[in-house]
Order: structure tokens, then sequence, then C-alpha cells
């Protein structure tokens, strides 16, 4: 099906755009959300006719974005979740997640405009990608630690996904073998 963007739409083309697209994609997101319209000759005269509202209304989203862009990028935000030895966490960290975070410390951000390919897994700094806007882009550091404490090593450069990094250097001397049995005594006696 043949659509006229009202926006720009990232991967598919810029406001005022015709773009041939997957009937599905048109009928359930693009036409139901006003991002695009069919492409005949009476939404191609509509258009035109509101073309200068639209572009006006979409710089005007824009400084708003650009706006908050200024003051989000770049920011950090610790994220507390529980997680193994190893740094796998018993959950992960999503879209919604992310959103939520962001959201508490005061800007507004959707689920829909937190771009991960996958949820994420493991503890440690990650950056994310928030689109405030098709055209305003910003990243976001995200460090998943197990403690404030942690965040606060893992800020300062080190990576805690083995025990020793966790407990301290000395965490294996008290667990050796030869702290639990005499090597001395012989098989059948006991001490």
């Amino acid at each position: 099906m043949e659509v006229i963007l009202l926006e720009r739409i990232s991967r598919l083309g810029q406001m005022g755009d015709t773009v041939k697209v997957k009937d599905g994609f048109a009928r359930n997101f693009l036409l139901p959300q006003g991002k695009a319209l069919r492409a005949n000759e009476a939404n191609k005269q509509k258009f035109e006719g509101q073309r200068a509202q639209l572009e006006t209304r979409n710089l005007e989203r824009k400084s708003e974005a650009q706006q908050i862009a200024d003051q989000l990028d770049g920011k950090s935000f610790i994220v507390v979740r529980s997680a193994g030895e190893t740094g796998q966490l018993y959950g992960s960290v999503s879209t919604r997640d992310i959103s939520e975070i962001v959201t508490a410390e005061g800007f507004t951000v959707g689920r829909n405009q937190v771009e991960l390919n996958q949820p994420i897994k493991t503890i440690g700094l990650t950056n994310v990608a928030i689109a405030l806007h098709p055209e305003v882009e910003v990243t976001i550091t995200l460090n998943i630690a197990r403690t404030a404490d942690e965040a606060e090593r893992q800020a300062k450069g080190e990576t805690l996904t083995t025990a020793e990094a966790i407990y301290g250097e000395d965490i294996n001397d008290n667990a050796r073998p030869d702290n639990f049995f005499d090597p001395n005594a012989e098989e059948g006696e006991e001490a």
C-alpha cells in the first residue's frame, strides 16, 4: 500500500514522502497513529493544504525534544538488581524498566522511545539510545549493579563479575581444601 508520511519515520522516509509499505504496517501502525495517509488524490491535496501546519508542529515538537535532550544527554542512571556472582541478572532490564527509571528522575520518556534490541541481562555499564523525536536522539548510561556501593565501584572502572572482585582478593584463601583437612592424618583416623 502506498502512503503519504505525515512525519519523519526512521528507515522509511521524511514528511511528505510517498512510500510503499506492507499493508499490515500501514493498517495497524501508520494510519491509526496518524503518522500517514493513504496515497490517493484527495489525500495528496489535503496534505498539501496542511503541509505548513504539519511542518510548524513538527518544528515545535523537535525544539521541545531538543531542550529535554540537552539535559538528558550523557546522564547516568543507577539500576539496582539482584544478580549472581558471574554478573548474570536474575531478571532483566527492559525498555519499560528504563522508561520508569528515567521518568522517576523527572524526564518524560515512553517505553517506545527507548531503543533497545534485546533486554539487558548482565551487570555493568550500558549505553542506551533514547529517541525523543524522530530527529533527536540521546544516549544515556545505565549503571546496573547489585548495590549502590557496587554501582560506585563500577563507575570508577571496576569489573564486578568474579567472586574476587566482589568480596576481595582473600575470598578463596579461606576456602582452600587444606584449611578443612589435615594432610598428615591417615585415612580412617578421626581428629
